[in-house]
């Protein structure tokens, strides 16, 4: 947890971007991300450095040269404000070797490919330089919760129209598909990889013994997690969170996920978590053709649900939030995607999210939907929730309050045999497939929620008038008195 000492900090490098004349939070943070990997390198070189002086061996793997030595974080970090700038800009300086040579094959300089060096002046970057070296970043944790709350600057900014999921909505939709050290998990739009992180936060928690063995650190660290994402300034950003939070090398791939590019994604996850991108339109000679066979559509929230169909292995379950309208549009896309779930698969549950849940970027109405890819059918039930408050105020504020459905939405999502004990006028229900097929297919909770009407009985209309003439009477005697006591 980033305590209230640690957010000044951050808060105070924030500011001094913005006031040196980096306004776009993306940038912002795209800078910072660069100084945080610099000041990494430094730190695992003193850390083999170390281990060298300790074992009385040369270093193993060093990262820097003896000719390189200026280059790091620890040595340009004392140097006046126009050296240190020199030193950044000049070829085969700081920043050419964080894209060419700092630890090659790691997930973040992989995806360097025009990365641009973008602070303006010497002196903006050594207040910089000089605010995060006074930031401690020991441990896995406490990067993880500055870079973090780093990312949650992209809402309060407002200005890029990236589109961040909340922390706790990817929370809860870990813990509903609670993956294990078995599972390939995959977001097929990465953006910050919030999800990649979380599942891989929910590993350590629950499986923290299995992962001291090193067979399955390997894997944690190589094979598990797999990320795409088509925007190279977010592909970078996305590494560094996983890095952060202790994922060194996951499979993140710099492609559109739709395109027939990705045609090999087929089969390959068995868990996907995604919230796809809303309201896009692609040419249809752009799109895989084997998603185009799922669901034939233009329109991005209806193929990335296809993506995941084709991308899931048999057994594999997904939780994917979509715009309401995917569940009730009546076009034939519409349909055809929701027969796909309903009919050929296990759809598991819709989760009806309030409006408010992606402020301040937007006042889309959202839902979650939990299936599992069977190729076979097998939709018996269909369980619902009407989120109502998920523990934050539904403006653009956004402030934290005590109403939150999220805690009972687990709670009874684990406790589903119990559901089928409610009622339809109840916050969750089940829904039998007969009755979603008897409603062509519509997802919509409107659709199956019965609403409880109270009965109020009022006075007749002459008790009423009686009422009010009495009233009268009774002003009209204290104002005679209060004009008496006037005279």
């Amino acid at each position: 947890m980033i305590t209230g000492e640690l957010k000044s900090k951050v808060d105070k490098v924030w500011e001094a971007f913005w006031t040196g004349g980096l306004s776009n939070p993306i940038t912002v943070i795209e800078q910072m991300t660069y100084l945080l990997f610099i000041r990494r390198l430094d730190e695992l070189h003193t850390q083999r450095e170390q281990k060298a002086a300790f074992l009385k061996k040369p270093i193993e793997n060093p990262i820097y040269t003896a000719a390189q030595e200026e280059l790091r974080w620890s040595r340009f970090r004392n140097t006046d404000p126009e050296v240190m700038y020199r030193l950044f800009t000049k070829e085969n300086g700081v920043f050419d070797f964080m894209k060419r040579m700092g630890e090659q094959g790691s997930a973040f300089t992989r995806f360097m490919k025009g990365a641009t060096f973008m602070i303006p002046t010497p002196r903006l970057l050594s207040l910089v330089v000089d605010m995060l070296s006074e930031i401690n970043m020991e441990d896995r944790d406490t990067k993880g919760d500055v870079y973090e709350y780093l990312l949650s600057k992209i809402a309060t900014a407002g200005q890029n129209g990236q589109f961040r999921t909340p922390r706790h909505i990817i929370k809860m939709m870990v813990q509903m598909v609670a993956p294990t050290l078995d599972d390939v998990i995959c977001d097929p739009s990465a953006g910050s990889c919030g999800f990649l992180v979380a599942a891989g936060e929910y590993l350590r928690e629950q499986y923290a013994s299995e992962l001291m063995r090193p067979e399955n650190q390997k894997k944690f660290q190589e094979n598990i997690f797999i990320g795409m994402e088509f925007d190279p300034t977010m592909i970078r950003i996305g590494s560094m969170n996983l890095i952060l939070h202790g994922v060194e090398n996951p499979q993140l791939k710099d492609v559109d996920a739709l395109s027939e590019a990705n045609n090999a994604f087929t089969e390959q996850a068995s868990v996907i978590l995604a919230n796809p991108p809303f309201k896009g339109s692609l040419d249809r000679e752009a799109v895989d053709p084997k998603v185009i066979n799922l669901v034939d559509s233009k329109k991005t929230e209806l193929l990335f649900l296809g993506l995941i169909l084709k991308g899931l292995k048999v057994g594999g379950r997904a939780a994917v939030i979509v715009p309401d309208g995917v569940l009730f549009g009546s076009s034939k896309a519409h349909i055809q995607i929701r027969k796909q779930l309903i009919d050929n698969h296990k759809l598991q549950a819709v989760i009806s999210m309030p409006s408010g849940v992606f402020k301040p970027y937007a006042g889309v109405s959202t839902a979650v939907l939990l299936f599992t890819k069977t190729n076979s059918g097998g939709t018996d039930k269909v369980w619902f929730y009407d989120m109502t408050a998920d523990g934050y105020t539904l403006d653009d504020k956004r402030n934290k309050i005590d109403a939150d459905d999220i805690p009972e939405i687990i709670t009874r999502w684990k406790n589903i045999a119990q559901e089928a004990q409610r009622t339809r006028t109840d916050k969750s229900f089940l829904v039998t497939l007969a009755d979603i097929h008897a409603n062509n297919y519509d997802l919509s909770i409107n659709r199956y929620k019965e609403v409880v009407y109270e009965q109020k009985e009022y006075d007749a209309p002459q008790t009423i008038i009686q009422q009010i003439e009495q009233i009268d009477e009774e002003r009209a005697e204290l104002l005679n008195q209060l004009k008496k006591l006037l005279v």
